[in-house]
C-alpha cells in the first residue's frame, strides 16, 4: 500500500461514514442539534465543503466553484443560526460535497508521491504541515464531524448505522 493509497482510504472511508449517517435524514433533521451548544448537521455539511474547498485551493489545486458567499456562510460566527432559510437542502450539500471530493481525489492522484512531503501553505501548517497531511486532514475532518452526527441520529430516533 502506498502513501497515496492510505490517504485515499482515509478520505473514502470518512465519506462512506458521513453519507451513511445522513442518508435517511430529512432537510428538517439537518437543523437538529444534539445539544443546544452543538453545531447542527446543515452547518457541519457546509463547513466541511467550504473547508475542503479552501484547503485544496490554498494548496494550489483547482476545485469546483461554490455558490457566491458559500464559504462565508459556514464560519464559526454563523454556526449559531437556527434559521433554515440561511442553509441549503441536503441534496445540494451532497452534490457539492461529491464535486469537491472528486476534485480532491483527482488532485491526490495527479501529484507525484514525493510531493506529499512538501510543506503545505503557511496558513494550514499548524494542523497539516505537509501536502500529504493536508490531504489526509480532509478525510479526518469529515470523519470527525461525521462522528458528531451519532448523537443527533439517536435524538431523532434513527437506526444505528455502520
Amino acid at each position: 500500500m502506498t502513501p497515496k493509497d492510505v490517504i485515499r482510504n482515509t478520505i473514502e472511508m470518512a465519506h462512506q461514514v458521513l453519507t451513511a449517517y445522513v442518508s435517511d435524514m430529512t432537510d428538517a433533521d439537518l437543523m437538529v442539534r444534539s445539544t443546544p451548544e452543538a453545531n447542527h448537521t446543515a452547518w457541519m455539511l457546509g463547513h466541511m465543503i467550504a473547508s475542503e474547498h479552501q484547503m485544496a485551493s490554498e494548496a494550489g489545486y483547482l476545485m469546483p466553484t461554490l455558490p457566491d458567499g458559500f464559504v462565508e456562510s459556514y464560519t464559526p460566527e454563523t454556526c449559531r443560526s437556527d434559521d433554515p432559510a440561511r442553509f441549503h437542502k441536503k441534496e445540494q450539500y451532497l452534490t457539492w460535497l461529491s464535486r469537491q471530493r472528486a476534485a480532491t481525489l483527482s488532485a491526490l492522484e495527479s501529484i507525484p508521491e514525493a510531493d506529499l512531503d512538501k510543506p503545505s501553505p503557511e496558513v494550514m501548517r499548524s494542523y497539516a504541515p505537509t501536502i500529504g497531511a493536508m490531504f489526509n486532514t480532509i478525510g479526518l475532518h469529515e470523519l470527525m464531524h461525521a462522528a458528531q452526527l451519532a448523537p443527533v441520529r439517536r435524538k431523532l430516533g434513527k437506526p444505528i448505522v455502520i
